[in-house]
């Protein structure tokens, strides 16, 4: 599903989408601009806009 960041920080983000109902409460978020990917999940949902707190993903292990 494709959304518009409308707000980005450290912490989380804010998104605009087509239909919040459709959204779970955990998923991946996936920039376009640099495919960066962010684990996420909802903290509030305002008609079409949806606040989304990043929550931090297991490190993989360190190459040595």
């Amino acid at each position: 599903m494709s959304c518009t960041v409308t707000n980005m920080s450290v912490a989380g983000a804010a998104i605009d989408v087509e239909n919040p109902a459709f959204i779970p409460p955990r998923f991946r978020l996936i920039m376009a601009r640099d495919s960066s990917v962010r684990d996420c999940r909802v903290v509030w949902i305002q008609k079409n806009r949806i606040g989304l707190a990043f929550v931090a993903s297991p490190q993989e292990p360190e190459a040595h």
